[in-house]
């Protein structure tokens, strides 16, 4: 290419990241942990959704009064939900995922455990969520198995 020719741009559908990317079939064979947890925060990010516009409809399947203050407060985790969940997806979708992201969502992960526990304990939620609790706490303990895997092990392959 001359000094006079334009550079051509690339067209968006062939960047350089599709040429790194193996289909899913083969994506989800070659780790199967990173799929699970990929599928997990697909369910993280519906879920969340979910709960921001219908919060006041699922609240009581949970055993909690959906009280205006609850379904924003509802809402509020939902939409968190879906932040979080979305970034944990993209990350596990890159090549390389950042440790980072995984480890704090598995951090994440555990605290709303223990908020729910502890909502349960308080009779703000019947003992129903703690089915929901539960499963943030085994995919808590998932993703911490995932971020040493990818961390080298260490702590101090993350710099913390």
């Amino acid at each position: 290419m001359s000094a006079q020719q334009p550079a051509q741009p690339t067209p968006h559908n062939q960047t350089h990241h599709q040429a790194r990317r193996p289909g899913v079939l083969a994506w989800t064979t070659a780790d199967p942990l990173r799929a699970i947890l990929a599928a997990i925060a697909i369910i993280t990010v519906l879920t969340g959704a979910v709960q921001v516009p219908f919060g006041g409809q699922i609240l009581p399947l949970i055993g909690a009064d959906p009280t205006p203050g609850m379904r924003q407060l509802f809402g509020t985790v939902g939409m968190f939900m879906v932040v979080v969940g979305g970034l944990l997806l993209h990350t596990l979708l890159n090549a390389a995922p950042s440790p980072e992201v995984v480890l704090w969502s598995g951090v994440q992960k555990a605290g709303a455990f223990g908020a729910v526990g502890i909502g349960v304990l308080n009779g703000v939620f019947s003992p129903v969520a703690l089915l929901v609790a539960f499963f943030d706490l085994a995919t808590a303990v998932l993703l911490f198995v995932y971020w040493r895997r990818i961390s080298g092990g260490m702590a101090g392959g993350t710099g913390l």
